[in-house]
């Protein structure tokens, strides 16, 4: 039986988690829903070590990776990938970006740290835009009270539904693609606020209104969120993984949402 390690399984871990035990995977994981305790240096190395196939979706901490920094040296050899974030390549002022862009300007530098560091190990890096799914849509934002639309023309995003990702990371597996960076985006980068309003009508109620930065009492976190505008190229995981997005549109996506709600 193939056998999976994953460092950190939370929502999108999870949902690839789920994919492979049904494709008759044995899967350990760390994380709050994971049967080891990252701490537990004993039990991580020896699961670890029976595994052909690591996945890490542990953010950084203070600044540096701590995957790496406690278990780097028990993952030679290992099939490796690393679910990072779109936001390494920073604010392109609304221009497209690919895995030849630069990164390590923006607000993530951080992230771009540990992004580095995986590739040097030999990593598939596996760059993320925003995730939207089951349980963390427009659609839930909308139904709880909790959506905006910031005044802000020309403020594009790029997104990307969990199972895509999902589909991503499988592609690379099967694939046995080289290491290297892959941006697992959708088609379609778009406003927040086109997203909002294709929520609304689904949900066949009004949009909220526009606002300012300001008025909408963003979060900090929210608020770097709309500090970079940028759109996320996906040629090369197509080409490269023969990845094909099964919503390569918020549309589809959301539809999809809202079928299964």
């Amino acid at each position: 039986m193939a056998r999976l390690f994953i460092f950190g399984l939370g929502y999108t871990a999870g949902r690839f988690a789920q994919e492979m035990r049904a494709r008759g995977w044995h899967v350990d994981a760390t994380g709050s829903a994971g049967n080891i305790d990252f701490s537990n240096s004993k039990s991580v190395v020896a699961a670890a070590s029976q595994a052909s196939h690591v996945l890490s979706s542990v953010p950084p901490s203070d600044g540096s990776d701590p995957v790496l920094d406690r278990y780097g040296d028990a993952l030679t050899d290992k099939w490796l990938a690393y679910l990072s974030s779109t936001g390494v390549y920073g604010d392109a002022q609304g221009a497209w970006v690919d895995e030849a862009s630069p990164t390590g300007g923006g607000r993530r530098t951080a992230r771009a740290h540990c992004d580095a560091r995986w590739l040097e190990a030999g990593a598939r890096l596996l760059r993320l835009p925003g995730i939207y799914g089951p349980g963390r849509s427009a659609l839930d934002r909308v139904q709880g009270g909790n959506a905006h639309r910031i005044d802000l023309p020309g403020q594009v995003f790029s997104r990307v539904h969990v199972d895509d990702i999902v589909s991503g990371v499988v592609a690379a597996i099967e694939s046995d693609t080289l290491p290297g960076a892959y941006n697992l985006a959708d088609d379609l980068p778009t406003s927040q606020n086109a997203v909002i309003e294709e929520a609304c009508r689904l949900l066949n109620v009004a949009p909220p209104p526009l606002q300012t930065i300001e008025e909408a009492k963003l979060s900090p976190m929210a608020r770097g969120f709309y500090a970079e505008n940028r759109r996320v190229a996906n040629g090369k995981a197509k080409r490269v993984l023969g990845w094909v997005p099964k919503y390569p549109t918020f549309r589809e996506g959301l539809a999809a949402l809202t079928v299964r709600a």
